[in-house]
């Protein structure tokens, strides 16, 4: 249709270029230039209107000819007048190159309707090939129609003669080539599955240990193993003797202030101090190095430097705290978290130094958390926190875990920190990655070689639980275990325990004792009840 168009349009063009050719030409014949003859017979030619009349006196009009001279007014009259035939003759050529315009013009509409009549022919073979071509597409369509008809009649007898062979109409055929395919794609999804979290697994674990031996490799964490024994050197073995006193009076008392076993044996020069506490033991030997330092050793003596060596400790307890947090770079926190942080200087978990552990734990989390892209500060702070409870464990009762979240809830610590400290043993469910991270920290650095000793810590756990069971007891001011967790020493209060409540106390402990409390050999069990009373004399 579109090429039906085009050559109706192209056929309507060139007749309008042939009329409007064909009534330009009488306008260019007339406005060729050359002056039409008068040929009607008796009318002479009329003189041109500009010519003067020949032998007149007369002078042209100023508004024609306003620039003559006056020479030239006065030989006008002597001027004959321009002879017509002349100026027919000057203009006889300019007919001639009417004509030649003329002819070209025509030649040029005579190709114009060849090339209409050639594309006229074109377009009708054109018009024909597509009548043509429409007839074979009706043609098809029907035998498309009738094959479509067919087709279905076919498929139908398909499923009927199909019914009939297999027994089965095609809903029943349908539901259970369905059950098939649910069964073959449950095995094949299942399959999928497993071969993904194997992948998954095998992929994490590579990441896992890419990242932890990264951060590993950037930490130099110390490989001593602490124990549980202070030693303070003596200049000579005469020492010895006074230490242990008149009827070892002194060596009692630093004992029962202390709660830390003063071996004295035939070690030279040096006193061996025993004791699971490391502020308990630090404090002993603080005492004792005073005591020697001065010279005078006698009870009285010995709890002035131990009141001195109490205060001088706690002192320096803030002084490793702060130094801890300033180690970590964790930023501020609260003095008594600080004052916690120190105490931990002085316990030990396995044979590791809790502080030192810590400060590693605080480390290694940041760098994990910065490899997660997790928050490398509360990581790092959790981390710091997270063995907290250690420090007050034998004041507050409950897993160290929640005792250090409840503590660092109590003193501003954000909940994000609280959680991830409560977490690092799961004794509440992690919810943050921060709170996986504290537990990747703590089990890297504790399985480090030589960074912990078991035995140790069992021996320490046993000789906690002794104190523990017998602090339980209402009446009881202090309990020291002594003697490798051989004998306990309960002190009371002596206003509310009288003597025959300590000998009961001292039977009921023991009987608890030998329920709950794994040991070798026996353990002796000894009530102290000690009154004074002080006046002073004016």
């Amino acid at each position: 249709m579109e090429i039906l168009l085009a050559a109706l349009v192209s056929a309507a063009v060139s007749g309008v270029v042939v009329v409007l050719a064909l009534r330009s030409r009488p306008s260019q014949t007339a406005h060729s230039g050359a002056p039409v003859p008068d040929t009607r017979p008796g009318q002479p030619r009329s003189r041109s209107r500009d010519a003067p009349a020949a032998g007149g006196n007369h002078r042209a009009p100023e508004q024609r000819a306003p620039q003559r001279s006056a020479a030239g007014h006065a030989g006008a009259s002597d001027t004959p007048a321009p002879d017509p035939t002349g100026a027919e003759q000057a203009a006889a050529p300019e007919p001639t190159q009417a004509q030649d315009d003329l002819r070209s013009r025509r030649d040029e509409l005579a190709r114009l309707e060849e090339r209409l009549r050639a594309k006229e022919q074109s377009v009708d073979s054109r018009l024909r090939e597509v009548d043509n071509r429409e007839r074979t597409l009706e043609d098809r369509g029907r035998n498309l129609d009738v094959n479509s008809a067919k087709l279905k009649e076919a498929r139908k007898e398909q499923i009927r003669e199909l019914e009939r062979v297999a027994g089965l109409s095609a809903g029943q055929a349908k539901q259970i080539l369905l059950r098939e395919l649910e069964d073959e794609l449950r095995h094949d999804s299942a399959r999928l599955v497993r071969q993904v979290e194997e992948e998954t697994r095998h992929d994490c674990d590579r990441r896992a240990r890419s990242i932890l031996a990264t951060c590993m490799q950037r930490v130099a964490g110390g490989h001593a193993v602490e124990t549980t024994v202070s030693v303070v050197e003596l200049k000579s073995d005469e020492l010895k003797g006074r230490i242990i006193g008149r009827e070892g009076r002194n060596i009692r008392a630093l004992e029962t202030l202390t709660g830390i076993d003063f071996i004295i044996d035939d070690t030279p020069g040096a006193v061996l101090l025993s004791g699971f506490d490391g502020v308990r033991r630090e404090i002993a030997r603080m005492t004792l190095e005073k005591l020697l330092a001065d010279g005078r050793i006698h009870p009285a003596r010995i709890e002035e430097a131990y009141s001195q060596a109490r205060s001088e400790l706690e002192r320096r307890i803030v002084e490793v705290g702060e130094q801890a947090v300033f180690e970590a770079n964790v930023g501020t926190l609260h003095p008594e978290l600080t004052k916690l942080l120190g105490r931990l200087h002085f316990r030990t978990s396995y044979g590791q130094n809790v502080l030192a552990h810590s400060i590693e734990c605080s480390h290694l989390g940041s760098m994990v958390a910065e490899e997660l892209a997790a928050n490398a500060k509360t990581a790092a702070r959790a981390c710091l926190l997270h063995d907290i409870g250690k420090a007050v464990s034998h004041e507050v009762e409950g897993p160290h875990a929640l005792v250090g979240g409840e503590l660092a809830r109590r003193h501003g610590e954000a909940e994000a920190v609280a959680h991830a400290m409560e977490t690092h043993h799961n004794e509440v469910e992690p919810q943050t990655i921060e709170a996986v991270i504290v537990q990747i920290a703590d089990a890297t650095s504790g399985a480090r070689p030589g960074a912990r000793g078991e035995s140790l810590e069992r021996y320490t756990t046993r000789l906690h639980d002794l104190e523990e069971l017998a602090t339980r007891h209402e009446g009881v001011e202090k309990v020291y275990a002594m003697h490798a967790g051989r004998e306990i020493r309960v002190i009371v209060k002596p206003e509310d325990v009288d003597d025959d409540a300590a000998v009961l106390l001292s039977r009921t402990i023991a009987r608890e004792v030998e329920k709950q409390i794994e040991y070798p050999g026996q353990v002796k069990v000894t009530v102290i009840r000690e009154s004074r009373s002080t006046d002073y004399a004016r």
